[in-house]
């Protein structure tokens, strides 16, 4: 074997499928280890290889367990039912190559015990002739002779091996990238569209966007590059599957963070956001270090950042609002762009905000956004009436009271 051959290639399959060489090493050398069982060993038997690039050369060796009796059950005769081969002792676990027949409920106490395979097992009394030191439950490893003419199917199984090991090795290298980059931003091209589905190409992998996920009133086309929230990533028997969000409320604070300098610093810090997905999103900050402006530095010069972030998202609007530990203070930052005369708390998380008459409908909202997002953000219910409901509403408790007064006052006495 040509050995400078054989790590140029490893070399050039590290490079092309992103592997390390120690992984590629292991693969071959668990394929090698398998056409060596093909060609020369027995169904059982437990063979490992190792390639020692210092020696040029490849080393195999077998591996059997040393066990005893209260390990192992040894038949006595061939014709002995299987189930007993099967009793071992609770404190013993075997794999589940051991246990080849179906498991059956069994009494409590009951011990179990697996069956000795002489492939791959080997008895202490055995074993202690090779190395006594040996303990039950240790390994003793058997050299082999190497070979390197394994003949054509056995070199067709290494193949194989090779091929479902770095498919499998890359398929954990792709899954680890993006599980770490779950609720982080990636930028995607669209590559196809399915039904409702939107699938992205994002570098190594395909994510996809599904309707529920999707802004509404979005239109997308292939080629199209946009920016997606990671969801979540799961690895199923039919793949990876990437899930990608433009709708999750977290993707606006990770685009401010690409645009606010100060956000990455530690300067500012986002508090709350309330979002209704191309419509309107309100975002609380807060300041954490001194002579920062929150709202100046998320808006930017001229407005730069702030509309940054809008035409990734297609114009919807965006209320940068300052957060305040003081409830009321809070409430009434979060109705903005609207005037608040005042907040009067009400019980648990319930506020009534007065406003100007003529900001009434602003402070509200088409269809109540302003005041439905302001409550999201807070977390309270919040009632908005203007100063002239307010007088009315005490004028007539006023008229209610004094009509009560008059009529105790119309009872004739006793």
């Amino acid at each position: 074997m040509d050995f400078q051959s054989f790590l140029s290639a490893i070399t050039q399959i590290s490079e092309e499928k992103g592997l390390s060489p120690e992984k590629v090493l292991e693969t071959v050398e668990h394929a090698l280890a398998s056409a060596y069982k093909k060609e020369y060993g027995k169904k059982g038997q437990s063979i490992k290889a190792k390639i020692n690039v210092k020696a040029n050369s490849i080393d195999f060796w077998r591996v059997r367990i040393v066990v005893d009796d209260t390990i192992v059950y040894i038949p006595e005769s061939e014709n002995e039912q299987e189930e007993f081969a099967f009793e071992i002792k609770k404190s013993y676990r075997p794999t589940e190559s051991e246990l080849s027949i179906e498991d059956e409920k069994e009494e409590e106490g009951t011990e179990r015990r697996v069956r000795y395979n002489a492939e791959k097992h080997i008895l202490i009394e055995e074993s202690k002739k090779d190395n006594p030191k040996l303990k039950p439950g240790e390994e003793l490893i058997i050299p082999l002779e190497s070979r390197d003419d394994f003949g054509r199917i056995a070199a067709q199984t290494a193949k194989q091996v090779v091929l479902q090991k770095i498919r499998e090795a890359e398929k954990e290298i792709v899954l680890a990238e993006y599980k770490s980059k779950e609720g982080e931003i990636v930028s995607g091209i669209v590559q196809r569209i399915e039904g409702s589905n939107i699938y992205f190409d994002i570098g190594k992998s395909l994510g996809v966007l599904p309707k529920e996920e999707q802004i509404r009133g979005e239109f997308y086309k292939e080629g199209q590059r946009l920016k997606l929230y990671v969801l979540r990533v799961d690895s199923t028997p039919k793949g990876l599957i990437i899930l990608l969000s433009r709708s999750y409320p977290k993707l606006i604070s990770k685009l401010f963070e690409l645009e606010v300098p100060e956000i990455s610093s530690g300067q500012i810090d986002i508090k709350a956001i309330a979002r209704e997905p191309g419509s309107r999103t309100k975002i609380g900050v807060a300041s954490l270090a001194e002579g920062v402006d929150p709202i100046g530095a998320m808006v930017g010069q001229r407005g730069v950042r702030v509309a940054a972030v809008m035409s990734e998202l297609g114009g919807e609007k965006i209320d940068i609002i300052e957060y305040a530990e003081d409830p009321a203070k809070f409430i009434a930052n979060s109705l903005s762009p609207a005037k608040i005369i005042d907040v009067l708390t009400q019980g648990k998380n319930t506020a009534v905000v007065i406003v100007p008459n003529d900001q009434l409908s602003l402070a509200i909202g088409k269809a109540g956004q302003n005041v439905r997002l302001a409550a999201k953000l807070t977390g309270w219910k919040i009632d908005v009436k203007s100063d002239q409901q307010l007088k009315e509403a005490e004028k007539k408790e006023d008229e209610e009271e004094l009509n009560i007064d008059e009529e105790e006052a119309a009872k004739p006495e006793e």
